[in-house]
């Protein structure tokens, strides 16, 4: 079950090219963006941009880092630097129609972008070095599937 508070994006590199997708529906419909989505009910972030990723491109991620953070009054959004596992980048037909690899600065340049995407890669390109890493702390009373600390 999906909500409309908690999203989550990420941004992930293959061979030095960011992974962007051509959004189908919304107010993004057209237009390029960073793959993510909706937090599922009693899912962690690092687990729903993982998921998204790989329902939206067929490529397997890792949150690596926590690159940034987006609130808006009724919803917050996490940002993900990811890490490359596996998979051959293809679109999925629905959410988007195209899967494009492409330089960030590059991407920062293009007039199809999102805003927000625009942002997300300045930030990438700009700070990446600057982002909260995931740690490996779990506490006693929790596990490595209901927690995560970035710091």
């Amino acid at each position: 079950m999906g909500n409309g508070f908690f999203t989550v994006c990420g941004i992930v590199e293959i061979n030095g090219k960011v992974l962007l997708v051509r959004h189908t529906y919304g107010t993004a419909q057209n237009r390029i963006l960073c793959p993510g989505g909706y937090v599922e009910e009693n899912e962690l972030p690092t687990c729903a941009i993982e998921r998204e990723f790989l329902e939206e491109t067929g490529v397997v991620v890792k949150a690596k880092s926590l690159l940034s953070m987006q609130f808006k009054s009724n919803q917050w959004c996490a940002i993900f630097d990811c890490e490359y596992v596996a998979g051959e980048p293809k679109s999925d037909h629905y959410e988007n129609s195209e899967v494009l690899l492409l330089s960030p600065e590059e991407a920062i340049n293009r007039e199809d972008i999102t805003n927000m995407s625009r942002e997300l890669l300045k930030i990438y390109v700009n700070n990446k070095d600057n982002t909260l890493h995931k740690n490996t702390y779990i506490p006693k009373s929790s596990t490595a599937a209901d927690y995560v600390l970035f710091g």
